[in-house]
């Protein structure tokens, strides 16, 4: 039986917690079976890192303005990212417009000018990804709807809800137009009741894995305030932990981990058209 070969569609390999080992974790990665990874940028000033580091690990990236980064981020910036996109727009390793979104869960973004602010980054980099006919990753937090109308508004060339929590009903309308789910290390927790209920019944070809590294961990690593306070670290998610994660997801399917490696892998090529033929 062949080894399962996984994609990871979003992580953050330059994020500080990766400083220091960074590239050696990405190999060990890719020894346990993860052949590929989208490496998605949130800011500005983390573009040109974010594109080096995929040439360096023969990765993908998508490049854009998260919503958490909307308040420090420069009007100006749009257009910075519009003409990085179309220097670059014949670089293999570029998939996607991302990750862009909305986030109406962190208080600080929920007044009405923040609300605002992220609407119109949103807005402006929906518009440049079709433009450029590019796909889009999106942040939903508490965000869905929000995020659907200005998708219908602007149609783009599919992409990825990352992260996905809302209701089927939502899931359904991503996925109508043109856009898969990804699902991480929030569904391995067992009291996830409705997310886990939802990966086990959306429709096989609408999924695709993700770790969100170092950030979403999967409940073997999380630790409490409690055991913190008592001297157990908090773990570092990794695209390392991408095998586990799709192993849980294969036993809430009930189907073999090479099935879902195959779909997934196939789901994901399907949307970042990018991506090499076999994850690899």
């Amino acid at each position: 039986m062949p080894t399962p070969c996984w994609i990871d569609t979003h992580c953050h390999l330059d994020a500080p917690e990766f400083a220091a080992d960074g590239l050696a974790v990405r190999e060990t990665a890719r020894a346990a079976g993860v052949g590929h990874c989208v490496l998605v940028a949130v800011q500005r000033s983390n573009w040109r890192v974010v594109r080096d580091l995929a040439h360096a690990t023969g990765d993908s990236y998508a490049l854009g303005i998260h919503p958490l980064f909307t308040p420090q981020a420069q009007e100006g910036d749009i257009a910075a990212l519009r003409a990085m996109l179309v220097q670059w727009r014949d670089d293999p390793h570029l998939v996607a417009v991302g990750e862009i979104g909305l986030d109406f869960f962190v208080p600080a973004l929920t007044t009405p000018s923040a609300r605002a602010r992220q609407q119109w980054f949103y807005a402006q980099q929906v518009q440049l990804a079709r433009e450029l006919g590019l796909p889009v990753i999106v942040h939903v937090r508490q965000s869905s709807d929000a995020l659907l109308k200005v998708l219908r508004a602007t149609p783009v060339a599919g992409g990825i809800a990352h992260a996905f929590n809302g209701s089927w009903q939502q899931a359904q309308a991503f996925i109508g137009l043109g856009f898969k789910l990804g699902f991480g290390g929030a569904m391995t927790y067992e009291r996830a009741l409705r997310l886990r209920d939802l990966a086990r019944r959306l429709p096989l070809d609408s999924l695709v894995l993700e770790t969100d590294a170092p950030d979403m961990l999967p409940q073997w690593l999380y630790r409490t305030a409690a055991e913190r306070a008592a001297g157990q670290p908090q773990g570092r998610n990794s695209s390392l932990e991408l095998p586990r994660i799709a192993q849980a997801l294969a036993d809430l399917r009930g189907i073999r981990a090479q099935t879902l490696a195959e779909a997934t892998g196939a789901n994901a090529r399907q949307v970042l058209q990018g991506l090499p033929a076999w994850g690899r």
